[in-house]
């Protein structure tokens, strides 16, 4: 008999205080073919009352519920209640347990068990077993608790989708909060955002466990490439005489890329904000006097994983549209990605996860007319503008070359850009096109979570496609920059 496909029931039982009681019980459970998965008793709480639970199949709990009520064990049959083993994080301090104690009281929790000692630390840990009666009392319980401290469930056996549901996404919280150290609020955000995931998920059929794995290993991939363990590729060459390009490659997030010409730099895209500190620790090492040169910057598009050092240019380009979506950041609106109802809740957990906040408009300026070089209309428009993809919006000067800028249809998000040096035969492709051949094993590993999270990176890929293939089709044996991958000459 497999004991895991059988019935759980939980045994309340009354006994008198002696010795052999349990011993006693458990023999007439055993003798009957019932498994004792789960007991509870605390004298100091109730004298009398223990709590068992049990699998077996039907007839089995027949048996049991019958003899332990002939031998004065049961004086109320058996009920299909569980106990889930739950422990509370409270203050050490007066009045430290009450708002806890008041939550519970309100929801009329029947508990089986307590314990609560004096650790020597700023915090008690209250253990308790509760009574599950009702899933949905349970379920407003733990949403209740975990808006006011730090709810840890210890033991549960999944039976009841509402509750299995809430029990879930608390204890993925509170992983959550420990691998990123989140204050109650954001950890309480995290909460709420991993809820509505779910529900997307729900209603696309596909698997909440999965995914919430992949969030759990984004987050912590994010955590253990921070510090000294951000390992970020770097690599240089001479493009020209007086112009260098740098690559730097991160375990996650954007490539940046620096073009130097003499004392000025230029800088595309910026990766994630959380490793701020790692890059500018990186480019001080790569750049002497980093912080007393000229520093400009374009982004090829608004994704977070791009922007992350936008504080540090002394200005930074962009498409219209791109400037519009830090406008809506930044008055508290919701940006391009997060008007997507399908990806709101994995972009709110990642500005979480990422320390995303939206960057300051006062650096930022619009690529458009009055960019454009005196003499560049005459030199030409490049081809790329005469595609159904891709509207030619301006160009920048640095040093002496001439950078075209380009904004794509949108495909992969709302803004996107190209930026294309002719004379260099260059391009900085963005995430319009990526290269995943030659990136590295920590690269590869990340990779993997962002479009399963997303379903996809791309708003709209098949328009996406599209505008790939137009762009390497007019630039084929150009050297590629893309967003993520190393640069390569695309044949």
């Amino acid at each position: 008999m497999e004991l895991e496909s059988n019935m759980r029931k939980t045994y309340v039982t009354k006994v008198p205080d002696k010795t052999g009681v349990f011993l006693s019980a458990s023999r007439i459970i055993a003798a009957n073919g019932g498994n004792i998965v789960r007991a509870n008793y605390n004298k100091a709480v109730d004298t009398h009352t223990f709590f068992v639970e049990v699998a077996a199949d039907e007839e089995a709990h027949r048996k049991i519920a019958a003899e332990l009520s002939e031998n004065g064990f049961l004086t109320s049959g058996y009920d299909d209640s569980k106990i889930m083993m739950i422990v509370l994080k409270l203050p050490n301090q007066t009045g430290g347990c009450l708002p806890a104690l008041e939550v519970l009281a309100r929801h009329h929790i029947n508990i089986s068990y307590v314990s609560s000692q004096e650790n020597g630390t700023p915090y008690q840990y209250l253990k308790m077993g509760i009574l599950v009666d009702n899933p949905q009392e349970i379920k407003g319980l733990l949403e209740e608790l975990s808006a006011i401290c730090d709810v840890r469930i210890l033991d549960y056996e999944v039976t009841d989708r509402l509750l299995d549901g809430t029990v879930f996404y608390v204890t993925f919280t509170n992983e959550m909060r420990d691998i990123l150290n989140l204050s109650p609020k954001d950890a309480n955000c995290v909460l709420i955002r991993a809820n509505k995931l779910m529900q997307v998920l729900d209603d696309q059929d596909k698997s909440s466990l999965q995914t919430f794995d992949y969030i759990r290993r984004f987050a912590q991939f994010v955590v253990d490439h921070r510090g000294e363990k951000f390992d970020a590729r770097v690599s240089s060459q001479m493009l020209a005489e007086n112009l260098r390009l740098t690559v730097i490659e991160p375990p996650c997030g954007s490539n940046t890329y620096v073009l130097e010409n003499g004392e000025d730099m230029l800088f595309l895209d910026g990766g994630y904000g959380c490793y701020r500190e790692e890059m500018l620790t990186l480019l001080r090492k790569q750049f002497p006097r980093l912080d007393e040169r000229k520093k400009e910057a374009i982004i090829t598009h608004v994704d977070m994983d791009h922007t992350g050092l936008l504080s540090l240019y002394n200005r930074v380009y962009m498409s219209r549209d791109s400037y519009e979506n830090f406008v809506l950041e930044n008055q508290g609106e919701k940006g391009y990605r997060e008007q997507n109802p399908k990806h709101t809740p994995y972009f709110g957990l990642s500005e979480i996860i990422t320390g995303y906040t939206p960057p300051t408009l006062d650096n930022m300026a619009i690529i458009e007319d009055q960019f454009i070089l005196p003499g560049s209309i005459a030199s030409g428009i490049s081809p790329l503008a005469d595609t159904e993809y891709f509207t030619y919006i301006g160009s920048l000067s640095f040093g002496s070359w001439k950078l075209d800028c380009y904004e794509g249809p949108g495909g992969h998000v709302k803004g996107e850009i190209v930026v294309i040096c002719e004379e260099l035969r260059l391009v900085f492709s963005g995430d319009i096109y990526v290269n995943v051949k030659g990136i590295t094993p920590e690269q590869r590993e990340f990779n993997r979570l962002a479009p399963f999270l997303l379903t996809g990176v791309d708003e709209d890929p098949a328009l996406s496609k599209k505008s790939r293939e137009a762009l390497v089709e007019q630039y084929h044996g150009y050297l590629f920059c893309p967003g993520h991958g190393p640069i390569q000459i695309v044949k």
